[in-house]
């Protein structure tokens, strides 16, 4: 199939997104890319107003009744492609972190190597905003145990840039990490046979929001994705 017929629907989870959202979408629906490109903004019950500024644009909104957390949102998404019948499907944050003309990037590794997964990478050129010393930290411990687990060299393994063919839509549609996913989600494709790889691109500081690994919360952070990727590597 040429890569023009394709079809890709944009993954944005967001919760209470209203300083970034705009200009997100904006930059977005104004890229020029030989792609069907459809955006579906997953609103995970924000309390600002996120939700009314998405609907001022032409794009899928998937209203979530309850907060599901960033894993329940952005598997909603995956459901979504999956059922619908995407080709791809591109996970981005609703915070401005993932600049618009860093897709084509994703896009364009996709068509050369056909990986299943393929990460977008702030720590390859090492441009941009590369994060805190602290978080880095935490980052370069995760990669050490994906390693561990799967072989894998993943240097961005908390990235939520990251781009899925059909199979692993299918895979991410069914069973998702709920809480903190990323590094799981990693450990589960890999057991299940999936091509991931990464790719160099450029993010920004995040525009608006807040994290949900802060301070102490960052200690519980690691002990839970630790647990769960090692449960992830022994689950059958």
């Amino acid at each position: 199939m040429p890569h023009d017929e394709k079809r890709v629907l944009i993954i944005i989870p967001c919760f209470n997104e209203e300083a970034s959202i705009a200009q997100l979408l904006t930059e977005l629906l104004s890229l020029e890319l030989p792609y069907t490109l459809d955006i579906a903004v997953v609103n995970d019950c924000s309390t600002d107003n996120t939700l009314s500024i998405v609907h001022q644009f032409k794009v899928i909104v998937l209203n979530l009744p309850v907060n599901l957390g960033i894993g329940g949102a952005v598997q909603t998404g995956y459901k979504y492609a999956h059922r619908h019948d995407y080709d791809l499907a591109v996970q981005m944050d609703g915070d401005g972190q993932h600049p618009p003309t860093e897709l084509a990037k994703l896009l364009a590794h996709h068509e050369k190597t056909q990986a299943n997964v393929i990460i977008g990478s702030r720590f390859i050129s090492k441009e941009g905003f590369q994060s805190s010393r602290l978080r880095r930290s935490g980052i370069a411990y995760f990669h050490r145990l994906n390693r561990l687990f799967t072989g894998k060299h993943i240097l961005d393994i908390t990235s939520g840039f990251r781009l899925f063919d059909k199979k692993a839509i299918s895979i991410a549609a069914e069973n998702y990490p709920d809480e903190y996913p990323e590094p799981e989600s990693l450990v589960a494709f890999a057991k299940a046979g999936l091509s991931i790889q990464e790719i160099a691109v450029v993010m920004k500081k995040r525009q608006g929001g807040q994290s949900s690994i802060r301070s102490f919360a960052s200690i519980y952070y690691m002990i839970k994705v630790s647990i769960a990727m090692f449960f992830a590597y022994v689950r059958k």
